[in-house]
């Protein structure tokens, strides 16, 4: 049996790299993406090469999408090389930056990386990468716990994670003429270097969001990755069109 092949966007840190991980775990192929910590990403690749699976890094900047072409060209050179493929089954569209703006302070500038990095970098690189998504795979964005509960100086990230949300149905509808599933992921508030490393890092924040999470806890990488590898296993193959939010509880 071919073993699948993913291409996960940031995924040299944080819940990318978890990711990468556990999808590698299973026996998948791994194409990764970097911005700028090339050594994180290699240091990720070899880390799934150890486990006897094959993966790669690239470099893209998901916020400029003068790149995506030749993005494109060389995912499919790779795949002929490492794979001997001509197409790859899941996309994670996981790449992005954080913000923490009140909206009354948001510039013009904040906003127009954030749209860029979290809104129209996926929609064109998902675009893009189209022709070389086999029929029948497998597409899985991100969003975020706050698009349903609301934090101050969230208003930009939410709402463009919202963006996200209603793009992510569009695509499902539009996408199953080939078989291809569409579902967004809402991570809760979790330990790692995002933002800042502000979840991880700072004692009254993590006590806070404990406080207000059924399970107790603020969430850990593997929470996420676990749960990313799980939508993306054949066993949740006829889910489509869904937001799952994996946050412990949080705000309920």
């Amino acid at each position: 049996m071919t073993q699948p092949i993913a291409i996960v966007t940031g995924g040299g840190r944080g819940l990318g790299k978890n990711a990468a991980l556990k999808l590698a775990a299973k026996g998948t192929g791994i194409i990764l993406t970097y911005n700028q910590n090339a050594e994180a990403a290699h240091e990720v690749v070899r880390d799934i090469e150890a486990k006897g699976v094959k993966a790669v890094a690239l470099q893209l900047d998901v916020g400029d999408i003068s790149q995506f072409a030749n993005f494109a060209l060389d995912v499919q050179k790779l795949l002929k090389e490492v794979w001997d493929r001509e197409s790859f089954d899941y996309l994670l569209n996981n790449a992005g930056i954080g913000s923490n703006y009140a909206f009354a302070e948001t510039s013009e500038a904040v906003f127009d990386e954030m749209v860029n990095i979290q809104f129209k970098g996926p929609f064109f690189l998902t675009q893009v990468l189209l022709p070389l998504l086999k029929n029948g795979g497998r597409i899985l964005n991100v969003s975020t716990g706050l698009t349903r509960f609301c934090q101050p100086g969230r208003a930009l990230y939410a709402s463009v994670k919202g963006a996200m949300e209603v793009l992510t149905r569009y695509q499902a509808k539009e996408l199953g003429a080939r078989g291809i599933s569409v579902n967004i992921i809402a991570p809760g508030a979790i330990e790692t270097d995002f933002s800042g490393g502000v979840v991880r890092d700072n004692p009254q924040v993590n006590k806070l969001i404990a406080s207000n999470t059924a399970l107790g806890r603020a969430g850990q990488a593997d929470d996420i990755g676990d749960a990313i590898a799980a939508l993306l296993s054949d066993e949740l193959a006829w889910m489509n069109a869904q937001r799952v939010e994996v946050s412990g509880g949080m705000f309920l």
